[in-house]
C-alpha cells in the first residue's frame, strides 16, 4: 500500500482530551446556526497562517493506517491550515462529545457513527452542525449515505465508507492443512473451532476489550431474527414486542457464552483488542477474526506472505444465513459555533475531491469501497462473488430504536456474561431496560 508516512509525521496530530474550540460564530443556544453558503463567505484565497483545525473522533472513526492524517498534511501543504486530532477511546466518546456540545467546547470538526435513528440524539444537528446541503460534492455522495446524515431535509455530515458488512475472516492455509470447510450452522461452526484447538491454534481472536466487537453476532444477526420473524423490527419500534422475548437473540447469546466456556476465544481474550488482531491472524496464532472484508488486506499489508490467504465467511450463530447490512458509518460534522468553520469547510471539499477520494481508498486497507459511486470498489473478486449470493437485511442497531445507545453497555454484559457474573437471560432484561430508558428520555408514545 502506498503511503506517505513522511507527511504522516509532520501532520498536525496529538491524541489527547478534548480541548475548546474558542469563541462562537452563531449564539450561544445555537440559534444562528450557520450554512456552508454563509462561512464561506469569509473564507480567504491563498495560505493561512496560524489557523489550527480542532478535529474530534473516537478511535474507529478514522482509519488506523493514517491516510486521513496523511490528507490533513498534504491540506496544511496547499492551505497552511493545520489539523489537530484529538483522538478518544471508543467507549468514552459518545459521552465525551456530548458534554462537549453541551458545554459549547466541541472541536471545529466532530466524527459520529451516524445513521437516521441515532442523528439527532447524538449531535442535534439543527443546533451544532453547519447545514452542508448546498456543497457540490453532497450530490455526489451515495443515497444511503446522505440518509445518514439528513435531518429535516438538510445533510449535516460528510462520510466515505462505504455500508460495513463482517464476516468471519479466516486462514485459508489452516483451514486447508485442517481439512476444514467453512461453516455454515452453528454446529459445523463448533466442530471447525473444536479442530483447530486441539491443532493448538486459537480458533477465533476474539478483541472483547473493545467492548462494541462483541456486539456484533448478536446485532448483526438481526436480519435473520427479521427473516425469522417477519415485523419483528416494526413491532420492537412500536413496543408491541418486548425486545427479551426474542428467542433467537437468547439462543445466540447461550452459543457466544459457550464458545467461551469451551476455549475457542483463547485463554487471555478478554484483555484482546481490536489493534491486536491484524498481527494474531497474520502470525497463524488465531485462525478467525470478526471483521470488515478490508482486514484481510491490512493483514496482507503487514504480512506479505498472508496475500491471498485470507477469505471470509456469514456469521453462523444460530444457524444465520443472512447478510447484516450496516449503513451507519462515521461522518464528520463541523460545529456550527466554530470561530473556525470557513475553514472547515475548506477541507471537507479538499476531502471530496474526486483524486483525494481515490487516494483515500488506494492508501487505505480498511476501507475497500466508498460511498461515492464516482469510486470503483478494490474488493477482490472472489469476494464480491460471495458478497453478492448472500441474502440481505438491515443490521439491528440501524433499524430497531434504543440499541445503538446502549452498543457499549451491551458489549460489558456480554463480557460479564463470558466470565459467569451475569446470565444470558440477564443480558437480555439489561437490553430491554435501557430501551425503555431511552423511550421515556425521547417521550417515545409508544412507550407510555
Amino acid at each position: 500500500m502506498k503511503r506517505k508516512f513522511a507527511l504522516l509525521l509532520t501532520a498536525a496530530l496529538t491524541v489527547s482530551c478534548l480541548a475548546g474550540c474558542g469563541n462562537s460564530v452563531g449564539n450561544g443556544n445555537g440559534g444562528d446556526v450557520q450554512t456552508s453558503s454563509t462561512v464561506s463567505e469569509t473564507a480567504d484565497k491563498g495560505k493561512k497562517e496560524n489557523i489550527t483545525l480542532t478535529f474530534g473522533t473516537h478511535q474507529s472513526g478514522i482509519p488506523s493506517c493514517g491516510v486521513v492524517q496523511d490528507l490533513a498534511a498534504q491540506f496544511e501543504e496547499e492551505t497552511g491550515i493545520k489539523v489537530d486530532f484529538q483522538i478518544s477511546p471508543d467507549a468514552q466518546w459518545r459521552d465525551l462529545l456530548k458534554v462537549k456540545l453541551d458545554s459549547g467546547e466541541a472541536p471545529d470538526i466532530f466524527c459520529v457513527d451516524a445513521d437516521p435513528l441515532s442523528l439527532y440524539s447524538r449531535v442535534r444537528p439543527d443546533e451544532n452542525c453547519v447545514d452542508l446541503t448546498n456543497e457540490e460534492w453532497v450530490d455526489r455522495m451515495a443515497d444511503y449515505a446522505k440518509e445518514c446524515v439528513e435531518y429535516d431535509g438538510k445533510i449535516y455530515a460528510i462520510r466515505f465508507a462505504e455500508p460495513k458488512l463482517n464476516f468471519y475472516n479466516y486462514n485459508k492455509k489452516i483451514f486447508s492443512d485442517l481439512g476444514l470447510e467453512i461453516p455454515t450452522t452453528y454446529e459445523e461452526f463448533k466442530t471447525v473451532c473444536q479442530t483447530i484447538q486441539e491443532a493448538g491454534i486459537v480458533p477465533i481472536y476474539e478483541a472483547t476489550q473493545s467492548a462494541w466487537h462483541q456486539c456484533v453476532p448478536l446485532y448483526g444477526s438481526g436480519p435473520y431474527y427479521e427473516k425469522l420473524e417477519p415485523g419483528l423490527y416494526e413491532a420492537l419500534n412500536n413496543n408491541t414486542k418486548d425486545i427479551k422475548d426474542v428467542a433467537m437473540m437468547k439462543t445466540i447469546l447461550e452459543q457466544m457464552k459457550e464458545f467461551a466456556e469451551l476455549g475457542y476465544y483463547g485463554e487471555d481474550y478478554l484483555s484482546n483488542t481490536v489493534d491486536a488482531a491484524k498481527d494474531e491472524i497474520g502470525t497463524g496464532r488465531a485462525a478467525m477474526y470478526l471483521a470488515a472484508p478490508g482486514f484481510a488486506l491490512q493483514v496482507e499489508d503487514q504480512y506479505p506472505d498472508m496475500k491471498d490467504q485470507i477469505g471470509i465467511f456469514l456469521m453462523p450463530f444460530g444457524d444465520n444465513d443472512v447478510l447484516a447490512n450496516n449503513a451507519s458509518s462515521a461522518a464528520y460534522f463541523i460545529n456550527s459555533k466554530s470561530e473556525n468553520a470557513e475553514y472547515a469547510l475548506e477541507f471537507f471539499r479538499f476531502l471530496a475531491r474526486p483524486e483525494n477520494l481515490q487516494y483515500r481508498q488506494d492508501n487505505n486497507p480498511e476501507e475497500m469501497g466508498l460511498c461515492w459511486p464516482e469510486i470503483t470498489p478494490s474488493y477482490p473478486d472472489e469476494f464480491n462473488k460471495y458478497i453478492d449470493s448472500l441474502e440481505r437485511g438491515t443490521i439491528m442497531q440501524v433499524g430497531v430504536k434504543y440499541i445503538d445507545p446502549q452498543f457499549m453497555d451491551t458489549g460489558k454484559d456480554i463480557e460479564a456474561m463470558y466470565t459467569g457474573a451475569m446470565t444470558p437471560e440477564e443480558v437480555m432484561e439489561n437490553i430491554s431496560r435501557r430501551r425503555a430508558e431511552q423511550a421515556e428520555l425521547q417521550k417515545d408514545p409508544a412507550w407510555e
